[in-house]
């Protein structure tokens, strides 16, 4: 989407960011960084207009290394808008125009049957919440239904859960429910955040977060707790266990927390590196993210601190 950060009726700033699509470039990012014999290649799916707008946003992702071969053309619809607001911490809230979106009609394209079909070759497909949250109810259960297939075939499933009240019905906490409970049944890697958890099931703790999706059959459980780091349950650990962080005094702009920790932990799973310092490696990209405003830093930023990658 098009991204507005900035005060109303003063300074804005105008670039593009999403979800995924910010875990996306900072997975290809990190990936190069750490050198791997096989970097991970990563491709982003979505659809997208034929404007001025719509190209231009392409183009930076594909200077990122971010594939764009299953990115759709949709010549009737534009990219949403999304203006983040800031308050003296850091913290944001966002206002979307996003309901005619080009990506809310990703499912219903006429060459979305090719991008299913190539995804059978991938090593992981990742979605979050909102890419649940955008489509209609018949376009959300087509796509449970073609990650239920993927993942039969051997391709893993990772999830985000990030939940954005705002994107879902006013019966939101029923359908948000359903939606997540056979999402979850059909993933194998579960990035969540617990605030996000403890407002859609009432969960206490994240060790109820964990036990609650080990319960629905994830294999893997990260529990991101912001500034106190997760709590990670590990299919090579016999127990949950523990991973700080260490803490940011300049804290400018959380936006992209959640996602450049997607990106930098995604890097260091794919190429091998263990899930604990998948995390370690997350944690330490996100704190050097929100010191800067918008969902994606400069590139310069970002190669100073995955220098420092491990696997």
């Amino acid at each position: 989407m098009i991204e507005l950060n900035g005060k109303p009726f003063g300074s804005m700033q105008q670039t593009f960011g999403g979800d995924t699509l910010n875990a996306a470039v900072y997975l290809s990012r990190c990936s190069q960084a750490l050198r791997a014999s096989t970097p991970a290649q990563v491709q982003y799916v979505t659809a997208m207009g034929t404007d001025p707008l719509s190209n231009g946003m392409v183009e930076r992702w594909q200077q990122e290394g971010v594939g764009t071969d299953f990115v759709l053309r949709d010549e009737t619809r534009t990219p949403g808008l999304y203006l983040i607001q800031l308050d003296n911490q850091g913290e944001r809230t966002f206002l979307y125009w996003r309901n005619q979106s080009a990506a809310r009609y990703l499912l219903q394209h006429t060459d979305f049957a090719r991008v299913a079909e190539s995804l059978t070759q991938a090593d992981m497909v990742f979605i979050s919440g909102i890419s649940l949250a955008i489509l209609s109810e018949q376009d959300r259960i087509q796509l449970l239904e073609l990650l239920s297939r993927l993942r039969a075939t051997g391709v893993e499933i990772a999830f985000d859960s990030n939940f954005r009240p705002a994107l879902w019905p006013q019966d939101l906490m029923k359908t948000v429910r359903a939606c997540y409970q056979a999402m979850y049944q059909t993933t194998d890697l579960a990035l969540v955040t617990f605030d996000d958890e403890q407002l859609i099931w009432g969960d206490t703790t994240a060790y109820d977060t964990i036990t609650r999706l080990q319960a629905q059959g994830v294999k893997n459980v990260v529990v991101k707790l912001g500034a106190e780091g997760c709590l990670v349950a590990d299919s090579n650990a016999s127990e949950p266990y523990s991973v700080a962080t260490t803490p940011v005094d300049n804290v400018i702009d959380t936006t992209s927390a959640g996602d450049s920790f997607n990106g930098g932990f995604l890097a260091t799973y794919l190429s091998g590196g263990n899930i604990q310092q998948a995390c370690m490696n997350g944690n330490t990209l996100a704190g050097t993210v929100i010191q800067h405003k918008g969902a994606i830093i400069p590139k310069l930023a970002t190669d100073t601190v995955t220098a420092q990658f491990k696997k």
